[in-house]
């Protein structure tokens, strides 16, 4: 029971990163369609969130250290 639950989160989590994946990929396709800078993509919704979720990471290394 327990590896059931756990696959499920792992699932979970595999299933969120592919929707946001595809929301930042749609977005970044309308941007360059308006011909803007490179980094308009990243300066919408899921453009901070993917930012926010690689940061996170560096964030919390250099606190620990």
């Amino acid at each position: 029971m327990a590896a059931m639950i756990e696959f499920a989160k792992m699932i979970s989590v595999l299933l969120g990163a592919v929707i946001l994946g595809n929301w930042f990929l749609s977005e970044f396709k309308k941007a360059r369609l308006k011909n803007l800078p490179w980094y308009a993509a990243y300066l919408t919704t899921p453009g901070l969130l993917v930012l926010a979720a690689l940061a996170l990471p560096v964030i919390y290394w250099l606190a620990r250290g």
